[in-house]
């Protein structure tokens, strides 16, 4: 943990002063490389993925953090055989075929959304019967579209909380010997999360019947579905969309024996910002143009904002507009909303107005996203308010804050991007960030030091 880290009056606060404090005049010089850890979506995704499989599988590239572990620990609670070499970032899957080997058991998925959701799916369509908990954070958080769609299929499910909600109690929908054999469609909403929908295309296959997904929402598909439809393919599943629906035949199974997780984009993207911020250079080691994350759309909208993206044989290498001078922008960021906090951070200095559109669902996230970007931005003396589904940020003279994480870890690494042009930020639990980058901070110093 960063030496910058300290507990002020019972809580951890970062100063990034303490590192940046002389060198921010310099900082246009910046030209540094960096190395991120695997993606959070596909190493969970991989995990299922594994578990489902008829072989043994070597995934390797994991991202470990805590919503990693917890993912982890939950497959291992319901008797999964895994192995564990977190020094090498590897973790030995031994699939199962479908089957849970635990009939009962009890799993804490933490503050994981995948894991919440790709989880009770798996335990909602098998022959047990689970408790799942989950943290304070996490029963917050939207259940009751992808409950309700599992319940439709035949699963119960008994609230241990508000309704709607995690922790739950749930038994599976072949409890008792009884065997869906014919094929069923249910409709699904994703407009709130596109995790339910991964969640079942990825459970689907391996049941003994065919699935219909009707998709009731306005919004068909996006990022991270693309993200699951790609490794579906690379792990031997077919599933056939036809742009408004999904179908999906029964009795598929799960077939590889290596798999390799990306470097995580949504965490690149903070060091790619720092170049636009600073008008400096950093390279993400190992990144490169052919990944299927959907935060790649991010270097598009820098591309926008003046700063120079290219391939390197290192990685992916973006340098900034002279003296990190640019203009707002408009931009949907629907598609890649975990980078509207970062938005947010690049918009803060830019000399006109920027409007980010169509991401009120991230209301619904780790935190209401929608009120830690404005009240963030307000502490720092910037114009920003909520207008519906956008956030509109004025220009204006930043200034010094104490930034209020609300435990999410992207506020957290998001809003240290200020640090890089002025004095005075302050991070009110930094180590929320060990959510899916537990070393961020040793990173994001190692810029300043010539290597990270």
């Amino acid at each position: 943990m960063s030496e910058h880290i300290r507990i002020i009056d019972g809580r951890e606060k970062y100063f990034p002063d303490e590192v940046l404090s002389g060198i921010r005049d310099d900082l246009s010089k910046l030209d540094a490389e960096v190395t991120v850890p695997g993606s959070k979506s596909i190493t969970n995704r991989a995990l299922l993925m594994a578990a489902l499989s008829e072989s043994d599988v070597v995934i390797d590239g994991v991202l470990f953090s805590d919503d990693s572990r917890h993912f982890i620990s939950s497959l291992k609670s319901l008797l999964f055989d895994i192995d564990v070499e977190e020094q090498s970032k590897i973790v030995k899957v031994k699939g199962n075929a479908g089957v849970i080997p635990a009939k009962s058991g009890t799993i804490d998925v933490g503050s994981a959304g995948t894991a919440a959701r790709f989880l009770t799916a798996m335990l909602a369509l098998s022959d047990g019967e689970y408790v799942i908990k989950c943290s304070k954070q996490m029963e917050k958080r939207p259940m009751k579209p992808l409950f309700d769609v599992l319940e439709s299929m035949g699963a119960e499910f008994t609230y241990l909380g508000n309704e709607g909600f995690l922790p739950v109690k749930v038994r599976g929908n072949m409890c008792g010997g009884h065997i869906v054999s014919h094929r069923v469609t249910i409709d699904m909403d994703i407009s709130k999360s596109t995790q339910f929908l991964s969640a079942m295309l990825m459970v689907a296959p391996v049941m003994k019947y065919d699935v219909d997904i009707n998709i009731t929402s306005e919004k068909k598909t996006g990022a991270y579905i693309e993200i699951t439809m790609n490794m579906l393919k690379d792990f031997g599943i077919e599933i056939d969309f036809d742009g408004e629906n999904y179908h999906i035949k029964g009795g598929q199974k799960y077939s590889i024996s290596h798999y390799i997780v990306e470097p995580d984009v949504s965490a690149a993207c903070y060091f790619f910002a720092t170049a636009a911020i600073t008008g400096g250079s950093v390279t993400v080691r190992n990144l490169t143009m052919q990944s299927m994350q959907g935060d790649m759309k991010f270097l598009q909208v820098l591309e926008k904002l003046g700063c120079n993206v290219e391939e390197t044989d290192a990685g992916i290498r973006v340098t900034g507009p002279a003296n990190g001078k640019y203009a707002g922008i408009g931009i949907d960021m629907n598609n890649f909303s975990d980078q509207a906090l970062t938005m947010a951070a690049v918009a803060a200095f830019a000399r006109t107005g920027t409007v980010i559109s169509n991401v009120g669902h991230i209301r619904g996230q780790e935190c209401d996203r929608m009120n830690a970007i404005v009240s963030n931005l307000i502490k720092c003396g910037i114009n920003a308010e909520e207008s519906d589904d956008d956030i509109i940020i004025s220009p204006g003279e930043v200034k010094g804050a104490e930034i209020s994480t609300f435990e999410d870890h992207r506020v957290a690494m998001a809003f240290t991007l200020l640090s890089l042009r002025i004095p005075g930020i302050v991070i009110d639990d930094p180590m929320c960030c060990r959510k899916t980058f537990e070393d961020f901070y040793d990173v994001f110093e190692g810029m300043f030091k010539g290597n990270s």
